[in-house]
């Protein structure tokens, strides 16, 4: 760990920072969460068992996902929901990248990223990167790349059209609202690589999935899936 600065503690007398969960000052040696918060936040634990579990299952018999994980149970409006809450609408990217480092930090003991060659954060659309000036996953994917020293594929798949939020809809709509939005775009890049695919939260998988099917059209592909939040839907 690296030591504090003396400017930064001086930063954080003068202004605060505060847990996104709870709202309580965090210690000059806390990021975006406090250790309370940290402590308590609901653990899905899926790593333990990457090859079949909840999420995982989600994608059996749609595409052909090797390991699935996400690091906490997302429900909307609870408390740990603020962290998705501030990366995605507060401008606060950094929250994606602490939170990416601490994911990884965790599942990299089980083994979770053995084997993956790149990481390729799901892509927002033009517009929508405009509106928001960074995407949330890709912000998570430079926190993981930065712990287990994997690339990040950024120039690999597009997103065409925003269609408009999954948040509302339904897992039908969430499907048809993403289908045929992605678009590969160098495909010799990843042929035969084992793509790691990461978003922010996953609740049909429709997002997902629609982002493989497009990634498997360059050959010899191998998939596997992480997210900061898995959604029960």
């Amino acid at each position: 760990m690296k030591p504090i600065s003396f400017w930064r503690r001086l930063l954080d007398l003068i202004a605060p920072r505060l847990c996104v969960v709870c709202g309580h000052r965090l210690t000059v040696t806390e990021e975006v969460i406090c250790a309370t918060c940290n402590f308590h936040l609901p653990r899905t634990d899926f790593h333990r068992q990457a090859y079949d579990n909840e999420m995982a299952r989600l994608f059996w018999g749609q595409i052909p996902v090797e390991k699935a994980s996400a690091l906490f149970y997302y429900e909307a409006h609870s408390e740990t929901a603020n962290i998705i809450y501030h990366l995605k609408y507060k401008n606060h990217p950094e929250i994606g990248e602490v939170m990416g480092r601490l994911m990884a930090r965790e599942l990299q003991v089980s083994g979770f990223f053995d084997g993956i060659d790149g990481i390729v954060p799901v892509p927002l659309a033009k517009k929508r990167l405009r509106q928001r000036g960074y995407n949330q996953s890709e912000e998570i994917a430079l926190g993981v790349s930065e712990v287990i020293g994997l690339p990040v594929c950024q120039e690999v798949v597009c997103r065409q059209v925003f269609q408009g939020s999954q948040t509302s809809k339904g897992r039908w709509e969430r499907n048809e609202n993403v289908a045929h939005v992605f678009e590969i775009l160098d495909p010799a890049a990843i042929r035969g690589k084992h793509l790691l695919i990461v978003d922010d939260v996953v609740t049909t998988g429709a997002t997902v999935i629609a982002c493989a099917q497009e990634l498997l059209k360059a050959s010899d592909v191998r998939l596997s899936v992480l997210a900061l939040g898995f959604s029960k839907s």
